[in-house]
C-alpha cells in the first residue's frame, strides 16, 4: 500500500540558503557556488537514483548544466528576499517500476513546470 507524501518549501536569501547548495544536495552531485565562491560536493550522497535538468521552450540550452542554471538564477536574484527555488519533495508508491516513477515525475515536471515557462531540476 502507498503512503503519501508531499512537503514543499522554498529557497530563499532571507533564510541564508543558496539554489547551488540545495541543488548539489537534492542531485548528489559537485556544484561551484560562483557567488559564495565555494564548492557543495554531496557526490558521495547515496540514494539518488536519478537526476535530470528540464528546460523550459525559452531557456538557454547551457542550462541544461545545472551549475550554470543555478548560478545564473542566484546572479539574477540578488535581493536579500529573493525566493531562488522551490523544493518539492514526494513519496511514490514503491510499487512502481523505478521507470515508471521515473516517467511518471518527467511528464508531472514538464506538464506542470517547464510548460509554463520554468527550468526544472528534480532527482
Amino acid at each position: 500500500m502507498a503512503i503519501y507524501h508531499c512537503s514543499i518549501k522554498i529557497v530563499g536569501r532571507s533564510t541564508g540558503r543558496s539554489a547551488t547548495s540545495a541543488a548539489a544536495y537534492r542531485a548528489g552531485v559537485k556544484i561551484y557556488d560562483d557567488e559564495l565562491g565555494e564548492l557543495f560536493d554531496y557526490s558521495k550522497k547515496r540514494g539518488v537514483v536519478f537526476s535530470e535538468v528540464l528546460l523550459c521552450p525559452n531557456a538557454p540550452e547551457e542550462f541544461i548544466d545545472r551549475e550554470k542554471l543555478w548560478n545564473s538564477v542566484q546572479a539574477i536574484e540578488t535581493q536579500k528576499n529573493a525566493q531562488l527555488c522551490r523544493e518539492i519533495e514526494v513519496a511514490l508508491p514503491v510499487e512502481l517500476s523505478r521507470e515508471d516513477q521515473i516517467r511518471l515525475v518527467r511528464e508531472y515536471v514538464k506538464q506542470n513546470f517547464t510548460c509554463s515557462g520554468m527550468c526544472a531540476d528534480w532527482a
